[in-house]
């Protein structure tokens, strides 16, 4: 039987490439693992260039072929391990779908709402899903900031699009600084989302579909390091000297929190039509309200990522989810 040509994408060209990079390096050691499938590695560009680890230039064609170097390689299935831009936002799904290209993950509809933090937190207000105050910005809107401030103190600015905490920006007071911040976030971003501050536990889920069910892990934790005005920052989640520890089951939780978690974490997985794979974060108050974060409909998969470590901590490997949702959709 012959084996199934499977394409990793990756990289992107945007703020989280390299990072996209170290999680497609575990998703290709995975799948060698499993000696079932031709694997083909391939960087994607910022300008839409599909290039090889030795930096040889291809194109992948509307017969689902890549073509280039006198080679002609058909794809069957394909795993956009693109963070962030252009692969959560929804592009790369889309050019996938027109050529008929099964692949891994959310849809472009579904990955769009996600990554928008905006558009995200109203259609959680819609299912009745707690997520913390907030206002937008469409224009660069000083004085919104300091009426936000004024009602709510210390806010998050955030760009409506970027993943990772980039461009994300606490403030505290209005200074010469909060210009300069709602300028930055309007830099990375068309609108941008102003959110209350809160002292809270950092939480998460991984969802996944498997052996015909949609499955939540139990909660891990986030622990950034508590000095005053840290955040979990890009370079946090990121870096090799990053003081954050983890849990991959968080403690002291009531059952109560629990299903609260568990329960909403499907919800948003089924309502906004999520495909295969998502962490969803949410943030625990020292009064105990829960309130749903975000959704990042493709997760972090470095050696410091929650995502496969409460996967494997549930009782799946990562190389058999992938297997499952592989075959299925090939099968389909």
């Amino acid at each position: 039987m012959l084996k199934k040509n499977i394409l990793i994408l990756c990289g992107g060209g945007g703020s989280e490439h390299d990072v996209s990079l170290v999680s497609a390096n575990y998703l290709e050691d995975k799948l060698l693992s499993l000696n079932e499938y031709n694997i083909y590695y391939f960087i994607l560009t910022k300008d839409f260039k599909f290039i090889d680890k030795s930096k040889k230039q291809y194109h992948l064609d509307d017969q689902k072929c890549l073509i280039g170097h006198g080679e002609k390689i058909k794809i069957d299935f394909a795993i956009p391990c693109i963070h962030g831009i252009p692969g959560e936002t929804g592009d790369i799904q889309s050019y996938f779908e027109l050529i008929q290209l099964p692949y891994l993950g959310a849809g472009p509809e579904a990955s769009k709402v996600c990554f928008n933090k905006i558009t995200t937190k109203l259609w959680l207000e819609r299912m009745g899903i707690d997520t913390t105050p907030f206002t937008y910005l469409s224009s660069p809107d000083f004085d919104k900031v300091e009426e936000f401030l004024q009602e709510h103190g210390p806010l998050f600015l955030k760009p409506s699009n970027q993943g990772s905490s980039v461009g994300c920006h606490k403030i505290n007071e209005i200074n010469s600084e909060t210009k300069t911040a709602i300028e930055a976030s309007f830099n990375l971003s068309p609108y941008a989302l102003i959110e209350k501050s809160l002292k809270v536990r950092e939480l998460e889920v991984s969802v996944f579909e498997y052996d015909g069910k949609v499955i939540v892990t139990s909660p891990g934790e986030i622990l950034p390091p508590q000095e005053e005005n840290t955040f979990y920052t890009f370079e946090e989640k990121y870096n090799e000297d990053s003081h954050t520890k983890t849990l991959v089951q968080a403690k002291d939780l009531s059952d109560e929190q629990i299903n609260q978690i568990k329960t909403w974490a499907l919800k948003a997985f089924k309502e906004l039509k999520i495909n295969h794979l998502a962490r969803v974060d949410f943030f625990l108050t020292a009064q105990g309200k829960l309130y749903l974060n975000e959704i990042n409909t493709f997760p972090g998969l470095t050696p410091i990522s929650m995502f496969p470590k409460m996967m494997e901590n549930h009782g799946v490997k990562f190389q058999d989810f992938l297997k499952y949702n592989i075959d299925h959709a090939l099968l389909s």
